[in-house]
């Protein structure tokens, strides 16, 4: 049994870590409802328009939708989003497993390149291996995630854009955690290029024939276009909610495991104060009794 300064020492040194913990949670928590605010307004507006563009994407020409254009699948880049800092589950981990996994199976044979928005994802690709290539095309990428704006993430999206535009990628998809609530975070597969029109089976209640006002040009001009950006904003702020209630729940189960381990660290300390005292009561008598 370890002795009583060793063990004074360790429950000093967890309640210093619960501390932290503790703290930590309540700052997430107060980071949690401002970005759960965010993404709760935001999801109705992007649904909206997402419906809108997809109608729309439907009856456009190979020629008119750039964004729309099909084309044989060899270049693949992932949008991989997480966390700038850890200690917040496996908020980071699944974002990236889920990269690496479908970069082996479904696209295996093409030429995958990752972009990086969130520092634990840059360094997660920095040194992965040549069938995985870690890209930082986005000199902010890390920046963003602690100043998170529509315009700066209107400079990553007309990048991307940009690059599909060029057929310099064949198709685009995004990575990230959706949020469900401070529990429950769950990975998002998305496609982000090319703009996927409606299924039949899902043209019901939302396809409608629509008047193009002025004109169809401007329309496919200056919607499309939005609709992406907020697209990608709206992939952003999700994450952003996710990582704050997965930090939330994993420092709250971190300060209940450490006030247990506490609790039983005390005990162990009882324990042996007692040992100890039963010792020297003990050694007391027995030397009471020599005299004798």
């Amino acid at each position: 049994m370890a002795n009583l300064k060793e063990i004074r020492n360790r429950i000093v040194s967890i309640s210093s870590t619960r501390q932290i913990t503790s703290a930590m949670k309540m700052v997430s928590a107060a980071k949690l409802r401002r970005a759960q605010d965010a993404i709760t307004q935001m999801r109705p507006y992007s649904r909206k328009l997402q419906e809108i563009l997809e109608n729309l994407s439907a009856g456009l020409d190979s020629n008119e939708g750039v964004y729309s254009q099909e084309r044989e699948v060899k270049n693949v880049l992932f949008i991989s989003i997480t966390a700038n800092r850890g200690l917040c589950g496996g908020y980071n981990n699944n974002v990236i497993k889920t990269v690496k996994k479908l970069a082996d199976t479904e696209y295996k044979n093409c030429n995958v390149t990752i972009i990086s928005i969130g520092k634990k994802s840059m360094d997660a690709f920095k040194l992965s291996p040549s069938a995985i290539k870690g890209k930082e095309i986005f000199s902010k990428s890390v920046e963003i995630i602690d100043n998170l704006n529509f315009e700066n993430t209107a400079e990553i999206a007309q990048t991307l854009m940009d690059e599909f535009a060029a057929k310099k990628q064949d198709k685009m998809i995004l990575v990230y955690n959706q949020f469900k609530n401070a529990a429950v975070q769950e990975i998002q597969v998305e496609q982000f290029l090319p703009v996927v029109p409606t299924t039949n089976e899902s043209k019901t209640s939302s396809s409608a024939e629509y008047i193009f006002e002025p004109n169809k040009e401007f329309i496919i001009q200056e919607l499309i276009p939005k609709s992406l950006k907020t697209q990608l904003f709206k992939a952003l702020l999700d994450s952003q909610a996710s990582e704050h209630g997965a930090r939330m729940t994993a420092m709250h189960k971190a300060t209940d495991n450490a006030t247990d381990l506490i609790n039983a660290l005390k005990l162990s300390y009882n324990k042996a104060r007692q040992a100890s005292i039963t010792n020297e009561i003990l050694e007391i008598v027995a030397g009471a009794e020599a005299l004798n």
